[in-house]
């Protein structure tokens, strides 16, 4: 992981498509980082290898389905936001040895998904620490995530692949054992945040 960090390289966007997905997940991004240091856990409730859960801060809402099965250091969430909820986003988790001195994005990198044996999915995962947190997050930039939410829905795990320039790609793979019904009560809480 800390290969990862260190390595920091320029990137630019070669498309008109990671240019919009990166404005809308800039504020996505602020408000997930913050869940893990400042906001309140709530309505958890377990399934299988997930959880689905409500995360609240004053009037503010988010609403996640985690695995915390396959790795004891890393997770996986699908999360969603109280107004919009049309725009989940995928973000992986690895807790790091101590907290972080500053919020910044340490890299953005080529990543690949595949979930069970569908094609795979090439995009970029934009690494970034959160002062005061000790979570590594990856954000990833995906143009179709209703079809990657179905398939996470029926599947039975999760690969994920991170490019690392002259190094070996970083591998990892999650428990999809419950998702199915974590993303349902997760986009079920959120649809229905509406009316508080």
């Amino acid at each position: 992981m800390a290969q990862i960090i260190t390595t920091t390289r320029a990137l630019h966007f070669h498309s008109p498509w990671l240019v919009a997905m990166a404005m809308a997940a800039s504020m996505m991004v602020a408000a997930s980082m913050a869940n893990a240091a400042t906001f309140n856990t709530d309505d958890l409730v377990i399934h299988d290898h997930w959880q689905s859960m409500t995360l609240s801060l004053g009037g503010e809402r988010h609403y996640r389905a985690v695995e915390t099965h396959s790795y004891s250091d890393a997770t996986l969430s699908l999360n969603a936001t109280s107004g919009v909820c049309d725009l989940p986003w995928l973000e992986m988790r690895v807790t790091l040895e101590q907290q972080q001195g500053e919020s910044r994005a340490v890299n953005l990198v080529p990543a690949r998904l595949r979930i069970d044996e569908q094609p795979v999915i090439d995009t970029m995962a934009e690494f970034i620490t959160e002062r005061g947190d000790d979570g590594f997050y990856a954000h990833f930039y995906l143009s179709d995530m209703q079809s990657l939410i179905a398939d996470m829905r029926q599947g039975e795990q999760l690969f994920l692949g991170f490019d690392q320039e002259e190094r070996d790609p970083w591998y990892m793979t999650f428990s999809l054992q419950g998702a199915d019904a974590a993303i349902n009560r997760m986009l079920s809480q959120c649809g229905g945040s509406g009316a508080h």
